[in-house]
């Protein structure tokens, strides 16, 4: 039988994680990342990365993350980059491929409004995915 703790720990909404963040410079300086800042300021810190396809990913942003999105229900790009950033996000990325071949016109414009930090995140070859993934 299990005696360890038996509470859960969890965050308030909008506190800091326990790691420092990471500046938006430091990972747009990694060449081999391929990132390009397309909108708004790239000295913003990153506390957290997210991932979402969602329409409204909103109400599970804590704030201060990279929101990663290919855009699959991209309908309404003013809405959604409105809701990310009532929800406190620091930056988002958007993936190029396989959704879109280029970052929306009207998603940079949302961004440049806001001044949230919009990046292009390249299609990577897939060598160098595998690469990334297994650590060499």
């Amino acid at each position: 039988m299990y005696e360890g703790p038996t509470s859960v720990t969890t965050q308030e909404p909008g506190s800091t994680p326990p790691a420092p963040p990471v500046p938006l410079a430091a990972l747009l300086a990694r060449p081999d990342l391929g990132l390009r800042l397309l909108a708004g300021p790239e000295d913003v810190p990153l506390h957290w990365v997210h991932t979402s396809e969602m329409a409204d990913p909103y109400p599970y942003l804590l704030g201060g993350e990279l929101l990663m999105t290919a855009g699959v229900q991209l309908t309404d790009p003013a809405h959604y980059v409105e809701r990310v950033v009532e929800a406190g996000a620091a930056a988002l990325a958007f993936g190029v491929t396989p959704v879109y071949d280029t970052v929306p016109p009207e998603l940079v414009a949302a961004c440049e409004r806001h001044g949230l930090p919009l990046v292009e995140v390249p299609r990577a070859p897939r060598s160098r995915r595998s690469r990334g993934r297994c650590g060499g």
